[in-house]
């Protein structure tokens, strides 16, 4: 997998943690647990993101 291939990868998984989430929060009684490990799930990406991208500069 190319460079470029891996960050979108990534930074798809990124946006669908996000959109999960935010279906998740318009719930009439959102799960808290699971709400906790959607927001854990997609920091830890968005700190992959970011360690990859300043690696590859």
């Amino acid at each position: 997998m190319s460079s470029e291939a891996h960050l979108a990868s990534l930074e798809e998984k990124h946006h669908a943690l996000e959109a999960e989430l935010n279906t998740l929060m318009n719930s009439p009684r959102p799960q808290e647990e699971l709400v906790i490990d959607l927001k854990r799930r997609k920091l830890k990406l968005k700190d992959r993101i970011e360690q990859f991208r300043s690696t590859k500069h």
